[in-house]
């Protein structure tokens, strides 16, 4: 089976210290040598216009900064659609709720996985990371490339 097409979207806000560990790390990427079909986008927030492009795809990892477990802790979630979150589309949305709109509109969900690193300052701050989430980039972005380089078992979810 070759290697499922892949989009990694790591996103947060640039000026809210380790919140910008998401865009961050996709810039790293971008900036690597991707097998075939790997594509990257970084973005301050998630919005409606990346359901096609999910859709698009057999799988999708999401990269952001988080609040919860020790600083520098990294955790990897697979997420799937949640129609409960539902919304109109507003200002920024969850990955389960880009999810489920691809579900809906294009009765499609790839494989999803949301990677995080727990963040230690989200206090204003350009693009400058704490020296914990700086140390944590190297991890989060290893565990992305483990996700990136995965064969899995069963393809996009076709509905």
């Amino acid at each position: 089976m070759p290697y499922p097409n892949t989009l990694v979207i790591g996103y947060g806000s640039p000026i809210r210290g380790d919140d910008a560990l998401g865009p961050l790390a996709a810039e790293a990427l971008a900036a690597e040598p991707l097998p075939p079909g790997v594509s990257v986008i970084s973005r301050h927030i998630l919005t409606a216009e990346l359901v096609a492009d999910i859709a698009a795809n057999d799988r999708v990892i999401f990269i952001d900064a988080s609040v919860a477990g020790e600083p520098g802790e990294i955790r990897v979630q697979s997420l799937t659609a949640d129609v409960s979150a539902l919304s109109t589309m507003a200002h920024f949305l969850d990955p389960r709720e880009l999810l489920a709109w691809c579900q809906a509109l294009y009765q499609r969900q790839p494989q999803a996985y949301l990677v995080t690193a727990t963040g230690e300052s989200f206090e204003y701050a350009n693009y400058s990371l704490s020296p914990v989430a700086t140390s944590a980039l190297a991890s989060l972005l290893a565990r992305v490339r483990e996700l990136i380089a995965e064969i899995p078992s069963s393809r996009m979810i076709d509905h």
